[in-house]
């Protein structure tokens, strides 16, 4: 079981940056992958980034690519995600989750390869 806590969500200015963090409780974090996931009013949860359990492959979205960065700190049991160059459309409340196993690495960009999710944070972008 594991157990996810986001913050570091806000209000902040076109082109400004935020840094989410993921805090998991439990010892087995560091066998866990872990990604990030956004949704905005009225559409369906939407991937975002994800690292693998070593943190030696990491994924994102398109067009978050160049902007967004995910890491992780093992001995923390933390995963954040540092968001540079904000745009309205990134406007969504995050949440981060685990999963584990071959289910994630095949379905990474999917809610389907995740097991734990957290409660999320809201994230409003302004021009």
């Amino acid at each position: 079981q594991v157990q996810l806590v986001e913050s570091g969500g806000g209000s902040v200015q076109v082109g400004g940056s935020l840094r989410l963090s993921c805090a998991a409780s439990g010892r087995t974090f560091s066998s866990y992958c872990m990604g990030w996931f956004r949704q905005a009013p009225g559409k369906e949860r939407e991937f975002v980034a994800a690292i693998s359990w070593s943190g030696g492959g990491t994924y994102l979205l398109d067009s978050v690519e160049g902007r967004f960065t995910i890491s992780r700190d093992n001995a923390k049991n933390t995963v954040d995600l540092q968001m540079n160059s904000l745009k309205p459309e990134d406007t969504a409340v995050y949440y981060c989750a685990a999963g584990s196993g071959s289910r994630w690495y095949n379905f990474l960009r999917s809610i389907a390869g995740y097991d734990y999710w957290g409660q999320g944070t809201q994230v409003t972008v302004y021009s």
